[in-house]
């Protein structure tokens, strides 16, 4: 009987000690899951301005495709076609050049501080063209590519958040800048359409030939994967 005793006594004094290391665990214990905490905070934030940095880099490399894109066109057009118009209501190349230069002005120029519509931009006036040569027309595409890439390449990763306004209409500086990339391609995407219709036959593709998709795809799929940005390899045979 005695032996019982001293059992069951011996059973719930160690129950006891186990509650009581749970009520009180070693300070230890206790720093843990805060320390895995602050690390994984830590991975987040560091993953964050990666991201930001990334993003910075890759919406240039866009800006300058789209850019290049068009130049490559413009490269393909006589001069005297670069003022043709299909119809009345249609804009020539030097008109789209002409109001992109306006926009880029207008928008990049104070790009964090000022409204992206300035009081001194006259939209209604970039469609009536008034370029009369292609040095001039080059002058004005490159002024307002430059506005544009000054202002981008001051913008850090702390600038994404900010609030801008284009006519008063806040956004962020990612959303301005998305803005301004559709944009941008929209109209390089008029300018190539239209050299297309210029040069006909004549016309050297700025993307896959036709008929040659399988060819380009063998090439592409018989090498690694591998990370890079889409206009890398492009963007490299530019300058290359």
């Amino acid at each position: 009987m005695l032996r019982v005793i001293s059992e069951l006594v011996g059973y719930f004094r160690g129950r006891a000690q186990t509650f009581k290391r749970r009520e009180n665990p070693p300070a230890f214990a206790k720093l843990r899951p805060a320390k895995r905490r602050g690390q994984r905070n830590a991975n987040k934030i560091s993953k964050q301005r990666t991201t930001m940095n990334n993003y910075l880099e890759s919406v240039r490399k866009q800006f300058e495709y789209y850019k290049m894109l068009a130049e490559k066109t413009m490269a393909q057009v006589p001069d005297e076609k670069l003022f043709w118009q299909y119809n009345e209501e249609s804009n020539s190349i030097a008109t789209i050049v002409k109001h992109l230069w306006g926009n880029m002005l207008s928008r990049w120029t104070d790009f964090l501080t000022t409204d992206g519509e300035k009081d001194w931009r006259n939209r209604d006036a970039e469609f009536e063209n008034e370029i009369t040569s292609r040095q001039e027309l080059m002058t004005k595409w490159n002024e307002g590519w430059n506005c544009l890439f000054n202002a981008l390449d001051q913008l850090t990763k702390n600038d994404l958040d900010r609030e801008v306004y284009i006519r008063n209409q806040g956004q962020t500086v990612v959303d301005a800048i998305n803005r301004q990339l559709a944009h941008y391609a929209h109209h390089a995407g008029q300018i190539v359409f239209l050299g297309k219709m210029i040069c006909g036959d004549k016309w050297i593709s700025l993307s896959i030939p036709k008929g040659k998709s399988k060819e380009f795809n063998t090439d592409k799929f018989s090498k690694p994967k591998h990370t890079e940005h889409f206009t890398d390899e492009i963007l490299k045979k530019k300058g290359g």
